[in-house]
């Protein structure tokens, strides 16, 4: 396992478990909560009563700093058994929601999950937008799969405006490496998730990235991290709100649905 050639700044963290005891499958990017740079994203974790660590740092300048190197288990999404097969990043961002990062950071973070998916022999970065789902599936050889930390601890991390772009990210990512340019959290998971049976009051999540039904655009970021609820069925066509009754949020093909 090496680390990234796009490596500017090297600040090793002694926050980390030593070497990994399973190979690397996964990228977890996250929101670093404030508009650092490469070092001082380093620095937050060079103290070992910080407890926390993270392989890579990209700063607001898309410069990219080596944290952990990578064939070691970082200490940065809450959990040891994704932390252990998870190359991690934390990426530069504003310091309140929706944590929005800036397109040089964002374009740097697809250059690194291209350079990540490359050097592990990877061909092919997935967006499943479901943590039972993404837990549950064994990536297939030459497939990476992305996970987030909110899904082991209460946080909002990597923050709404990046999970609303991660089946981007998959997508550019997977063009890059000369896979399917379709976006892998909708089209290229779909022998993976199967068709949920829906009732109307069911509790659902929608997955990240999924369109309004009929239409080419996405809904608003925030709706991808809420509880909906199905309000009428229509074939595949699912009407789902935040709440029981009252407002409706919007209209989605019910493939793009887990229940919950």
């Amino acid at each position: 396992m090496s680390n990234s050639g796009l490596v500017s700044y090297t600040g090793l963290s002694p926050n980390h478990s030593g070497q990994r005891v399973h190979k690397i499958d996964r990228i977890t990017p996250h929101c670093v909560v404030g508009q650092l740079s490469a070092e001082s994203i380093c620095s937050c974790f060079l103290s070992p009563s910080k407890r926390a660590s993270c392989n890579y740092g990209i700063g607001k300048d898309g410069r990219i700093s080596l944290c952990v190197d990578e064939k070691n288990r970082s200490w940065c999404s809450s959990s040891y058994a994704n932390d252990q097969r998870a190359v991690t990043i934390e990426c530069a961002s504003d310091d309140k929601p929706p944590y929005t990062m800036n397109d040089v950071v964002y374009q740097s973070l697809i250059n690194l999950c291209v350079d990540i998916c490359k050097r592990n022999g990877k061909n092919r970065l997935l967006w499943l937008g479901n943590k039972e789902k993404t837990l549950a599936y064994q990536p297939k050889e030459g497939e990476m799969v992305l996970t987030v930390h909110r899904w082991f601890a209460n946080k909002s991390c990597p923050g709404d405006w990046l999970y609303a772009k991660l089946g981007d990210l998959a997508g550019k990512v997977t063009k890059i490496l000369g896979g399917s340019s379709s976006n892998p959290s909708t089209s290229e998971a779909e022998h993976i998730i199967q068709t949920p049976v829906l009732k109307v009051g069911d509790k659902v999540k929608l997955a990240g990235g999924a369109p309004i039904y009929g239409k080419s655009i996405r809904f608003q970021p925030w709706v991808y991290s809420c509880s909906l609820y199905v309000r009428e069925i229509s074939g595949n066509r699912v009407v789902i709100s935040t709440q029981k009754s009252g407002a409706v949020t919007g209209a989605v093909d019910k493939k793009y649905l887990t229940k919950v």
